[in-house]
């Protein structure tokens, strides 16, 4: 019996051995070694994609996680894995009995249940809906009960991926792969990727994203050097409903558009037409006018842009931007330097749809351009012009006479706005929730006074290096009840 049952047990483990690629000499101690005569090939790996999940040490960093299996039943933290090197990407097979210490001794029918698996499936799912990706795999290989569940099809409606050492191109494979046993090829389920941070995010892991997710709508890789116009022209063809992409940070993207191929096919009545109504290009150094007049021609139905640090773009940007999107509501161009007042009247040509404008450091506006806005933006909610030092206070009348529902306004480090400019703003814009004055030479505590005085609502004052005397600042403390006051006088408290 016992040599019989060692040959069971032996055959069960090669129909489900853990098939791994070392990227190093790391191990996981929490998987078993596979046997001598287990496929290893990408095209065995394939075949055996209905019983494998991915490890967590796939897309966990090199150190051991808080959440591991010990802790989900006994509240107890142990480390379950540990690494010397590189992460390991691996596939594992479904457990067939739970792998704490304690249910591994015996079978019999006076066991002791643990609490936890008492809860129903529901409401397994519901605290699984709170986990991250990693920690989600990592409960996959509790038990056969936890992995059904954790491979449930609600929860993968999101992946978020962190971390500098992660091969996140290997994770995003073998997810997807996992991820399209039920309808081959394609992650129907799968809306969002997050794999912001990512450093080591290249085309090939967006490539992965393109083959595999039809149907999704909201891409983050900020901060993914790595990735060129190539891989994003090839997510933004083969996602139709992709709506928000935020590719701030990676240097190397110039351009949203389709592929050559998708652009051929498409008629001209239908086509070159993406849905992306977000777009964050923050820190694309590279990104010029005639990028952008590709982007707004491709991105009709934009409604928040931002390009901050956009260095290269100029006011023919902003005009062929106005041209081809007149839905934008938010849009930032800040320490954009060659933005002057010329692109400031074309922005204005958004008029009432334009409710965020962000404009700080964009050392080339005066009132001119900030008159254009205020005439013809007059639902202008938020407008950030710090370090906009031709700003004075006719531009800020222009402001308060025509934009009043503004809620948020920062003239931070304009030296030419003084308390008069300051009252004509109290007297108008009673919504004003929150003011940043901060470094503007000119302004007393008798503006400030006129300031507490009428807008009442006000959430957020910031007064820093401004000589502003104690009794100014005691004054819109008694009056405005809510509001938080950032200053630099040691003697208000």
């Amino acid at each position: 019996m016992g040599a019989n049952n060692g040959k069971q047990s032996g055959s069960e483990g090669k129909g489900s051995s853990s098939i791994s690629s070392d990227l190093s000499s790391s191990t996981d101690q929490t998987s078993t070694k596979a046997p001598k005569n287990a496929a290893t090939s990408e095209d065995s790996d394939l075949s055996m994609r209905t019983l494998s999940t991915p490890s967590p040490a796939l897309i966990l960093p090199p150190c051991s996680s808080p959440l591991g299996p010990g802790a989900l039943l006994n509240g107890s933290s142990t480390s379950s894995s540990s690494f010397t090197a590189e992460t390991v990407a691996m596939v594992h097979a479904p457990p067939t009995v739970l792998t704490h210490p304690q249910r591994s001794l015996h079978h019999s029918r006076d066991q002791q249940i643990a609490p936890i698996d008492i809860l129903p499936d529901h409401a397994f799912l519901q605290i699984f809906t709170h986990l991250p990706t990693n920690q989600l795999c990592r409960c996959a290989r509790v038990c056969r009960r936890w992995y059904n569940l954790a491979w449930d099809p609600r929860l993968w409606r999101t992946i978020r991926l962190t971390g500098d050492v992660l091969h996140v191109d290997r994770a995003l494979r073998v997810l997807t792969r996992r991820l399209c046993q039920d309808t081959p090829n394609v992650c129907l389920t799968l809306e969002t990727v997050v794999v912001s941070g990512c450093r080591r995010l290249t085309d090939r892991g967006l490539h992965t994203v393109a083959q595999c997710c039809p149907e999704l709508r909201r891409l983050e890789v900020a901060g993914c050097y790595n990735i060129s116009n190539e891989a994003v022209f090839e997510v933004v063809s083969r996602c139709p409903n992709l709506e928000h992409l935020d590719v701030s940070g990676c240097s190397k993207v110039t351009c949203i558009s389709l592929t050559r191929e998708v652009s051929l096919k498409l008629s001209p009545l239908h086509g070159q037409q993406i849905s992306i109504r977000y777009l964050d290009m923050t820190d694309c150094f590279a990104l010029e006018d005639e990028g952008l007049h590709t982007i707004a021609a491709h991105c009709t139905q934009l409604t928040h842009l931002y390009l901050r640090r956009c260095v290269r773009l100029t006011d023919e940007g902003l005009r062929f931007l106005v041209i081809y999107c007149p839905s934008v509501r938010e849009l930032s161009v800040s320490d954009c330097r060659f933005i002057s007042d010329f692109g400031l009247r074309e922005i204005a040509k958004l008029e009432g749809r334009l409710r965020y404008l962000s404009i700080a450091h964009c050392g080339r506006i005066t009132d001119v351009g900030i008159r254009y806005i205020a005439k013809y933006c007059v639902r202008l909610r938020y407008l950030n012009a710090r370090g906009c030092e031709g700003l004075t206070d006719h531009g800020i009348e222009h402001l308060a006479k025509n934009c009043l529902k503004l809620k948020s306004l920062d003239i931070g480090k304009c030296p030419l706005v003084s308390d008069a400019g300051l009252e004509l703003l109290a007297l108008n814009c009673f919504n004003l929730k929150r003011l940043s004055l901060k470094s503007c030479e000119s302004i007393t505590g008798q503006g400030l006074q006129v300031v507490a005085a009428n807008c009442f609502d006000l959430q957020l004052l910031n007064v820093q290096d401004c000589d502003v005397p104690l009794e100014a600042l005691r004054f819109v403390k008694r009056h405005c009840k809510r509001c938080v006051i950032e200053h630099t006088n040691p003697a208000f408290f």
